[in-house]
């Protein structure tokens, strides 16, 4: 897979360095000359270029990418990238960072973003999902899909404790991808049980998500 980076900061250079080393072609993109630090990440393709310019983006041959990830730290410059990485030259996925949370509405398909990031909501989902027990925590939204990833940590109280996944009537259009107990993961099938203290993963739709919680942990939502 051919990736191009917008933002060659420390972010951008992280994402680079993962992606390398899981086998993908990265080009990472800067218009500030002190960025520009092929040293820091060797085996990646580098230019010094403005990612909001046309222009730039053709001898970026973005028409080649299969994703365009907007990892500056400027939201504006993040979603004209994006934007331009889509209608301009069509590239299947893109990722935008969001800075600022004020800014994360707009980070949407109206301008070309597939998959926004929000590091403050990251973290503020990370702390709920370190500490609630019964609650659903909203971990990714999935913008094609309109859908979520979601956890829950089963509460003791839960009247599915000890039981199959296949035999608990999830809401429609809700899969658990995952379970998370005592540092290991389990791909669930009908026969595994759930037990309480359990993480649970899920894929979801919105509008499900307040019917799984009522399901699952009923005496949390009373």
């Amino acid at each position: 897979m051919r990736v191009a980076i917008a933002g060659a900061g420390a972010v951008g250079r992280s994402i680079a360095r993962e992606l390398i080393q899981n086998g993908h072609e990265v080009l990472l993109i800067d218009k500030n000359s002190r960025s520009i630090k092929p040293e820091r990440v060797p085996d990646a393709e580098w230019l010094l270029a403005d990612s909001c310019e046309l222009s730039s983006l053709e001898e970026a041959r973005l028409d080649r990418c299969d994703v365009v990830i907007a990892a500056t730290g400027d939201d504006k410059v993040n979603l004209v990238t994006s934007l331009l990485a889509k209608t301009e030259f069509g590239v299947p996925r893109t990722v935008g960072r969001v800075n600022h949370p004020n800014n994360e509405w707009l980070f949407s398909e109206a301008w070309g973003v597939d998959v926004n990031v929000s590091t403050p909501r990251i973290m503020s989902a990370l702390v709920e999902e370190a500490v609630t027990v019964g609650d659903l925590v909203r971990l990714f939204t999935f913008r094609r899909g309109n859908a979520n990833l979601v956890e829950m940590t089963l509460p003791a109280d839960s009247p599915y404790v000890g039981k199959p996944t296949g035999l608990i009537p999830f809401p429609d259009n809700c899969a658990l991808v995952s379970i998370l107990r005592d540092g290991q993961v389990y791909v669930p099938d009908a026969e595994q049980p759930i037990e309480s203290g359990d993480e649970l993963l899920f894929v979801l739709p919105e509008d499900r998500e307040d019917e799984l919680e009522r399901l699952l942990a009923p005496g949390s939502h009373t």
